[in-house]
């Protein structure tokens, strides 16, 4: 299987079920089919626009977020036990079939 299946949840309630293929950042997936997340450094963790929650039980799966990662996600509106930044979260076999939640509000901390 080189592609995962994943559904990603609107402020609003709509889900969008979306395939990806294993390797590529939630952020480049989500941007990839439309999926309104920012990311406004463009994947390089200088900001919180891709910001996402990820549904709980698949959020012991990811890998653990770095100091760095922590220090973004410091930043972002509506912050959740199981928010990650888009860009640092890789798809893997183990995250078929994940609910990723977009939040309603970012905060554009770079000013663009």
């Amino acid at each position: 299987m080189s592609e995962v299946s994943v559904v990603f949840v609107s402020p609003d309630g709509e889900e969008i079920q979306v395939s990806g293929e294993i390797g590529s950042t939630l952020l480049e997936l989500a941007q990839s089919v439309g999926i309104d997340i920012e990311g406004a450094c463009e994947g390089n963790m200088a900001c919180s626009t891709c910001h996402i929650v990820v549904e709980d039980k698949f959020f012991g799966l990811l890998q653990e977020a770095s100091e760095d990662e922590e220090e973004m996600l410091d930043l972002a509106s509506d912050l959740r036990r199981t928010s990650r930044l888009g860009c640092q979260v890789y798809l893997t076999k183990e995250l078929d079939g994940v609910r990723l939640f977009v939040p309603k509000n970012s905060r554009n901390m770079m000013g663009l």
